[in-house]
């Protein structure tokens, strides 16, 4: 099995380690004060790591790993008639994991591995492997505009920009602002037919449940500006959906497209300084 080393910050997989993590020290992640570090699958699941998989909504799946890996994101599996979508693929992958995703997603198979961003490449490559088995390598799907973020390049990664329909009602385009390639997915059947978005972090669902938030770092919180937040939301705006999903637990359970408009005229308004008198 080729050998390739995980980021411990934000465990995504590199074909060599350099000095420090690309994605690490640019300005939206961060390098821990105690350096850089890395660490590997084995050790991982040595430590005890496991993927524990639960259902969000019929024909869509969450993937956790058990303690956290690197930022901690939740993966998203949506299933069709024609195959499945894994979204912002973990940083830890084992054998069970593998066999959960494969038995969920039907005889159709995952058809793509898609990250929203560069912070959730995950080790989409060694998903996209080992899903694959003994056939042709699943498509690692990754914007054009955010390519060179990838530090394991592989056969699998083909790349795309604005947008393509992975899924029959399962569509990924790209809003951008968080990272230019930032992309978003459609899927037309959730929420019972009313639509869902999955929207990593390009637009995040806060605790409320009744808004979201934009911005260009979370951990460091630099905000977009107002005419990039509505620019996204317009985006989006485009197709119908009820509900929201971002890269962690969060969610908009109802009204999701009305929300996101709203919270994008807000956040416009505040950064233009409409409110500047409440503070």
């Amino acid at each position: 099995m080729t050998a390739f080393w995980i980021c411990r910050t934000c465990a995504v997989e590199h074909a060599a380690p350099p000095e420090l993590c690309a994605i690490c020290a640019d300005e939206r992640q961060w390098v821990p004060a105690s350096g850089q570090a890395w660490t590997s699958l084995d050790e991982l699941a040595s430590a005890g790591r496991r993927i524990e998989v639960h259902e969000l909504e019929p024909n869509l799946f969450a993937l956790e790993s058990v303690p956290d890996v690197g930022i901690g994101q939740q993966s998203k599996l949506v299933r069709t008639a024609r195959g499945a979508l894994l979204w912002d693929p973990l940083g830890f992958v084992d054998d069970d994991g593998v066999a959960a995703v494969r038995d969920l997603a039907g005889p159709a198979g995952v058809v793509a591995v898609v990250a929203s961003h560069p912070h959730m490449f995950g080790v989409q490559v060694e998903w996209s492997r080992r899903l694959a088995g003994d056939e042709d390598p699943i498509p690692v799907l990754v914007a054009e505009a955010d390519v060179g973020w990838v530090a394991r390049p592989d056969p699998a990664i083909r790349t795309w920009s604005g947008e393509i329909e992975v899924l029959p009602g399962v569509t990924l385009s790209q809003p951008g602002g968080h990272f230019p390639g930032s992309a978003v997915v459609h899927w037309a059947a959730g929420a019972d037919g009313r639509g869902v978005l999955l929207s990593g972090d390009t637009i995040f669902a806060n605790p409320d449940r009744t808004s979201v938030s934009f911005l260009r770092s979370y951990p460091n919180r630099i905000p977009l500006s107002g005419a990039v937040a509505l620019r996204v939301a317009g985006h989006v705006a485009r197709r119908p959906f009820d509900r929201l999903y971002n890269n962690f637990d969060g969610v908009i359970p109802e009204d999701a497209r009305a929300a996101v408009l709203r919270s994008a005229r807000r956040h416009a308004a505040w950064v233009r300084g409409d409110f500047d008198h409440l503070t």
